[in-house]
C-alpha cells in the first residue's frame, strides 16, 4: 500500500483545536507524509467518502454545540437520508478538547464518533477526550492519543517503514513567505471598511459601529471596573433577539505592538503581501497588502499565554546552547509540569516568553510569525439592550480582566482592558463587530413566565431580553440578581426599579458583602422555594441561568432541586430527573462562561 494523504479536519471556537490540527500536520510533514489542514466548514463535506485516512480534531461550545466553523458540516453529517455504508472506506480518529467542569464535557467528539462509526467509517482508536482541567492540561491526553494514532498509521500502511523522518529539531518551511513592497504606505481604516453590498455583517466582513459611549457603572471604591458601553449600528443590517452575542476582535496595546516590533526588529510602517507556499489559503481578515503595524496589532495574539507549539517551534530557531535546552525541555512530554509552572500558572505571555530567550528571538524570521502566533481570536459579549427597543443602539456590560500572578505586571484581558481604554469624548472611535444567535431562546407565548438567574455581568442578556418582554407585553418576569454590595455594584438598578413600580418584574436581589453572613442567588433561590414550584411545575416557566461557570450554575441547580424535594415531595433522585428533563426540553436554560 502507497504512503497515505492525512487529512486534519477541526472545529475550533477558540483556537485550542485550531492549534493541535497544525499540531499533527507538523508531525505528518515531519513523517514526509502530504498533509492537508482544513476548518470542517471550509471542507466539501461530500468528499469524504473518496478520502482514505481522515482526523477529526474538535471542541465543544457552549451547552454541548459544535463550534461555529463546524455547524454546516455537523447538520450535514447527522442528515437521517445518509446511507450506513457513506463511509465504508474510510480510516479515521475523533479527538475532542474539552472542560470536565461543564456538564456536556466533549459532547461534539463523542456524538462525532458515535456518528462516523453508525456510517459506516473504520476508527483506528478510541475518541480522545482531553481535558482541559487536568493538572497538565488537553496535552495529558493528546501526547499519548497521538502517540497510538501513528503507532495504529505505520501498522496499516508498512510502506511508512521505509521512510526517514525529519529529525525533530529540522526546521519546517514556513506556511506563508512575506514579500515588502518599497514605498507604500497602506492606511488601514475600519471605516473604509463598511460592506457596501447588502450582507450581514461576519468575521471576514465585520461592521464598523462607532462607539457612542463607554460608562462605568461600579462605584470607584470597588475593586472591579465593569463598563456599560453602547455602539451605533445605523446600517449595518444587524438585527438580533434577547440572548443573542456580539463577536468583537480585540487589538493588542500600543506597547505590545512597539516591543514586538523591537524585539523582531521590524518596522511597524512597512508594508508587505503574503504568499502560501503549500496549498494554504492566505487569511481573510488580514488586507493584502499590510503594514506590519495592522499584523501585530489586529492579527499576532502575542500577549496570550503560548502554546506548546509555540516552544517547539522557537527551539528549532534557537543557535544558543542555554536556551535551546531550556526550548526543548519545555517542548517535550515530560517538561509539561515545568512549562505549566513556567508559563500558564503564572499566565506569562507570548511576548515575555520572547524577552526571556533574546538570542532565539534575534534568530527569529519574519517569515515564520503566522506559524509561532496564532491569530487573536473574537471575543463574545451577551447582548444587553433590545433591537425591539433600540433598533439603531447595541449595549453590553464588560467586566476589565485585572488580576495578580507572581509576574511583577498585573495580568489583563487583552479585550477587556481594549475596549475600556476606548473614549468615544477624544474623538470618533469605530469598533469592528458582528452578530451571532445566541444559546439562551425565551418563550413565544405571552402567558409563560421567565425566571431568570444572573448575578454579576450574567445579568446582561436578562436586561436584554425583560426589554423585549415589556415591549410584547409579556409581564410575568422573576428576576434573581446577586452582587457585592447594593451600593458597589448593582448594575441597572434603576432599570429594574421603573420595571417593578409598573408592576412587571419580580426583584429578588442577593449582596453577598452587604451582611455577616454572605447570601447568594441559590440562597434566594430556596428562600422562594413556593413561588418559584408554582411557577414552573403549575405555570410551566422557564428558567435561565447565565453568568460564571465556576460554583454558581451548580449551586443554584442544587437549589432548585431542593424546591423540587420540599414543595413536590419527591426524592433526590426523582428531584435530579426533573432537573434533567427540564433541561434536555428546554425549560431550563444556561449560559455560563469560565
Amino acid at each position: 500500500m502507497s504512503k497515505p494523504g492525512v487529512l486534519v479536519l477541526y472545529g475550533s471556537q477558540t483556537g485550542s483545536a485550531q492549534d493541535t490540527a497544525q499540531r499533527i500536520e507538523r508531525q505528518a510533514r515531519r513523517r514526509r507524509l502530504l498533509v492537508r489542514v482544513l476548518p470542517l466548514d471550509n471542507y466539501n463535506v461530500a468528499s469524504l467518502i473518496s478520502e482514505s485516512l481522515v482526523v477529526f480534531v474538535c471542541s465543544t461550545a457552549g451547552q454541548g454545540d459544535p463550534p461555529d466553523n463546524m455547524k454546516i458540516f455537523w447538520r450535514f453529517v447527522f442528515r437521517k437520508s445518509l446511507p450506513a455504508s457513506s463511509l465504508s472506506r474510510l480510516d479515521c480518529a475523533v479527538l475532542g478538547l474539552g472542560d470536565s467542569s461543564y456538564p456536556k464535557f466533549n459532547f461534539v467528539a463523542k456524538k462525532l464518533h458515535k456518528r462516523l462509526l453508525q456510517l459506516g467509517a473504520s476508527m483506528l482508536l478510541p475518541v480522545g477526550l482531553a481535558d482541559d482541567q487536568h493538572d497538565l492540561g488537553s496535552d495529558a491526553v493528546i501526547d499519548p492519543w497521538l502517540t497510538s494514532f501513528w503507532e495504529k498509521v505505520s501498522t496499516l500502511y508498512p510502506s511508512l517503514a521505509d521512510v526517514i523522518p525529519m529529525r525533530e529539531d529540522e526546521l519546517l518551511p514556513p506556511t506563508y513567505t512575506f514579500h515588502f513592497l518599497d514605498d507604500v504606505k497602506e492606511k488601514t481604516d475600519d471605516r473604509l471598511r463598511i460592506p457596501t453590498e447588502e450582507t450581514l455583517p461576519s468575521q471576514s466582513h465585520p461592521f464598523p459601529a462607532r462607539l457612542v459611549s463607554n460608562r462605568r457603572v461600579t462605584d470607584m471604591s470597588h475593586f472591579q471596573d465593569v463598563r456599560h458601553m453602547e455602539f451605533d449600528i445605523t446600517g449595518s443590517n444587524i438585527e438580533f433577539a434577547a440572548g443573542d452575542v456580539v463577536v468583537m476582535p480585540p487589538c493588542n496595546t500600543p506597547e505590545d505592538v512597539q516591543q514586538l516590533c523591537q524585539l523582531l526588529r521590524l518596522d511597524p510602517e512597512a508594508t508587505f503581501t503574503l504568499k502560501a507556499t503549500d496549498r494554504s489559503v492566505v487569511p481573510a481578515t488580514l488586507p493584502q497588502p499590510c503594514t506590519v503595524r495592522h499584523l501585530v496589532e489586529r492579527y499576532l495574539d502575542i500577549a496570550a499565554v503560548p502554546r506548546r507549539s509555540f516552544f517547539e517551534l522557537l527551539s528549532t530557531f534557537a543557535t544558543n546552547e542555554t536556551e535551546k535546552q531550556k526550548l526543548l525541555e519545555f517542548s517535550s512530554a515530560a517538561g509539561q509540569d515545568e512549562l505549566h509552572s513556567y508559563c500558564n500558572r503564572p499566565r506569562r505571555t507570548a511576548l515575555e516568553v520572547l524577552a526571556d530567550f533574546p538570542h532565539t528571538t534575534a534568530e527569529i524570521k519574519v517569515d515564520y510569525l503566522l506559524d509561532l502566533f496564532p491569530e487573536i481570536q473574537p471575543r463574545s459579549f451577551s447582548i444587553a439592550s433590545s433591537f425591539q427597543v433600540h433598533p439603531h443602539r447595541l449595549q453590553i456590560l464588560v467586566a476589565v480582566v485585572r488580576y495578580k500572578t507572581k509576574m511583577y505586571k498585573p495580568r489583563r484581558g487583552l479585550c477587556s482592558t481594549w475596549l475600556a481604554s476606548l473614549d468615544p469624548a477624544q474623538g470618533e472611535v469605530f469598533v469592528p463587530l458582528w452578530v451571532k444567535k445566541g444559546i439562551l431562546k425565551f418563550p413565544q407565548q405571552k402567558d409563560t413566565p421567565v425566571v431568570m438567574v444572573g448575578p454579576g455581568t450574567g445579568v446582561a442578556p436578562f436586561r436584554s431580553a425583560l426589554q423585549e418582554r415589556m415591549a410584547e407585553g409579556k409581564h410575568a418576569n422573576v428576576l434573581f440578581f446577586g452582587c457585592r454590595s447594593a451600593s458597589k455594584d448593582f448594575y441597572f438598578r434603576s432599570d429594574w426599579e421603573d420595571m417593578m413600580k409598573t408592576g412587571h418584574l419580580t426583584l429578588f436581589t442577593a449582596f453577598s458583602r452587604d451582611q455577616e453572613e454572605k447570601v447568594y442567588v441559590q440562597d434566594r433561590v430556596r428562600e422562594n422555594a413556593a413561588v418559584l414550584w408554582d411557577l414552573m411545575a403549575n405555570r410551566h416557566a422557564c428558567f435561565y441561568i447565565a453568568g460564571n461557570a465556576k460554583e454558581m450554575p451548580t449551586g443554584v441547580c442544587d437549589a432548585l432541586k431542593e424546591v423540587f424535594q420540599q414543595q413536590g415531595g419527591v426524592s433526590s433522585e426523582e428531584a435530579s430527573q426533573m432537573l434533567e428533563t427540564m433541561e434536555r426540553t428546554g425549560q431550563i436554560q444556561r449560559e455560563t462562561w469560565s
